[in-house]
């Protein structure tokens, strides 16, 4: 077992046994089959080959064929088993079968050779060997039925061999591709907790730098002012940027414990928490809300989400306007409004990537709703956004 740079672990032996639930299933489904014709096959070679009448080789002949039975659980058991009707009778095909199967699954190359010989002698010399006279024996067997049993002993150890070194051949193939896969997967992880190492770093470089002046000087502002309502103003830019620090500090803690650890974006808001959204949103707003108390949190973080993007685009874009939120939970349908009158004055010229709507819509659909907006006949604007109560992504 090996650990990763990004501390995933990488386990050869288990890829190695992730290939075979696949070799499982087809051992099973087509294996009793293929063990039923390899009977039939044998019995049909006993048929062909053994007379009724010779109890002996019946027996021997008989046990061999359905010995094969036996041949995947317990190869060398079912080849033993066989030997004796290729002692006796020349129905053979049985003892093949169980020598090609022994040779597929087994590594030790003297056992396979002992069997292959074991074979050929029982194949090759008359039963029984106590009648065996050497002259006749050397007239009636030549040097080439001696060579040919002698192959069609090793044929099916060679054959065997060869299918399971192509097996093998494959499963190191597949252990192959997919540790390749995992070394792209951790270069990718790398690549990327990089890049998050940057974000962070510029994140709290320029981003946090510039929102802690702001919060000075609004601390200053709030301090030193004469007049009452931009002294509370500079209090809620003070309130709002100590918060936007926090807030930052944290997700820059997480981009660069990103990989390393599991982490948890927390604090996170509830329903709970709207009602001082609202409150601090700084503008007119009316909450009417009715949703029970055991929603998902995802579906909570949405609708807060979806009522904190919709308030700061209206504090942005309508100035001087005021919103309603509307928000209800029905039929297990969680329904999200938020409307605001028209502006009563101009609109600053603020930067924007328009990242609020498509972030919007992205967690509405993991959360299976959808983004509905649109401006209102009164000149205002409304934003409605439908959720699955049940929902938990």
């Amino acid at each position: 077992m090996r650990v990763s740079h990004a501390g995933t672990v990488y386990d050869p032996a288990a890829t190695s046994t992730a290939a075979r639930p696949a070799g499982d299933r087809a051992r099973r489904i087509y294996g009793p089959p293929l063990d039923a014709a390899l009977v039939a096959a044998s019995l049909v070679n006993v048929w062909a080959n053994v007379d009724v009448e010779e109890s002996l080789a019946m027996g021997c002949a008989l046990l061999a064929a359905f010995a094969l039975v036996l041949r995947r659980c317990l190869p060398l058991a079912a080849f033993l088993l066989t030997l004796p009707t290729a002692l006796v009778t020349d129905a053979v095909w049985a003892a093949l079968i169980a020598l090609y199967t022994l040779s597929s699954v087994s590594r030790h190359r003297v056992l396979l050779g002992g069997c292959a010989l074991a074979f050929s002698i029982s194949s090759f010399l008359p039963w029984p060997w106590t009648d065996i006279d050497a002259a006749e024996l050397s007239e009636a067997y030549s040097l080439v039925e001696l060579t040919a049993t002698l192959a069609t002993a090793a044929a099916p150890v060679f054959l065997g061999q060869l299918v399971q070194a192509r097996r093998e051949l494959s499963q190191r193939l597949w252990e192959i591709s997919r540790a390749r896969e995992h070394e792209q997967l951790l270069m990718t992880q790398n690549v990327l907790a990089k890049e998050r190492a940057q974000l962070a770093r510029e994140m709290h470089d320029v981003v946090s730098h510039q929102v802690s002046l702001i919060a000075v000087q609004a601390g200053a502002l709030q301090v030193g002012g004469s007049d009452p309502a931009a002294r509370r103003t500079a209090a809620t830019i003070r309130r709002l940027s100590t918060q936007t620090l926090d807030e930052l500090r944290y997700m820059v803690s997480v981009l660069r414990d990103s990989g390393s650890r599991p982490t948890e974006l927390t604090p996170q808001p509830s329903l709970a928490d709207l009602h001082h959204l609202v409150d601090t949103s700084g503008i007119g707003a009316e909450l009417d809300a009715d949703l029970p108390d055991t929603l998902p949190p995802a579906v909570q973080r949405a609708v807060y989400r979806t009522v904190q993007e919709a308030l700061t685009n209206v504090r942005k874009h309508a100035p001087g306007a005021t919103a309603r939120v509307h928000i209800t939970c029905q039929d297990g349908i969680v329904d999200v409004t938020v409307t605001n009158t028209p502006p009563t004055r101009p609109a600053l010229d603020l930067p924007s990537a328009h990242h609020g709507l498509a972030g919007l819509r992205q967690r509405a659909a993991l959360l299976g709703g959808n983004v509905s907006c649109g401006p209102t006949p009164e000149g205002g604007y409304r934003l409605q956004v439908r959720l699955t109560a049940g929902s938990t992504a």
